[in-house]
């Protein structure tokens, strides 16, 4: 199974969302980026999944969720009322993909981006390279131990 690592604003989907409801899958849609998109056709069910809290207060790595449906047609893009909608988008030949997940467990502590960056094992991990916007990214077996063991 892959790992992945999803960056939200937790004002407006973060870990607390998954924990209030943690039999609730919750679609992770709104991604309008290609290359974040071609991740997200790579998740799989059973994936494990870091929530990254990003543009608040407290950035950092707050939980863990798993992918329970893999990647299918985002509806908000044929939504016009949608902050996500994509008028050139089409049904029969969709843009833009989301995934359902499921709460896991929330860390014991949010892992902040500074402490990520000063680990010599994530340098290859594009979150604490400079300049990388990707709201969705891999990350390594070896990676995920590591970040774990921070918790």
């Amino acid at each position: 199974m892959a790992k992945w690592l999803v960056k939200t604003e937790p004002s407006e989907c973060g870990i607390e969302d998954f924990a209030s409801a943690p039999e609730k899958p919750i679609p992770w849609d709104g991604v309008r980026n290609y290359q974040a998109r071609n991740f997200l056709r790579e998740m799989k069910e059973g994936d494990e999944v870091f929530i990254y809290h990003s543009s608040c207060k407290h950035i950092g790595i707050a939980g863990i969720v798993e992918v329970v449906k893999n990647a299918y047609a985002d509806p908000t893009q044929f939504d016009p009322t949608s902050d996500y909608h994509d008028p050139k988008s089409a049904p029969e030949k969709p843009r833009w993909d989301a995934v359902d997940l499921k709460f896991v467990r929330k860390l014991p502590r949010l892992i902040p981006l500074d402490e990520l960056r000063a680990l010599p094992d994530l340098e290859s991990l594009p979150l604490v390279r400079k300049g990388n916007r990707l709201s969705v990214m891999p990350v390594s077996d070896p990676e995920w131990q590591v970040i774990l063991r921070q918790d």
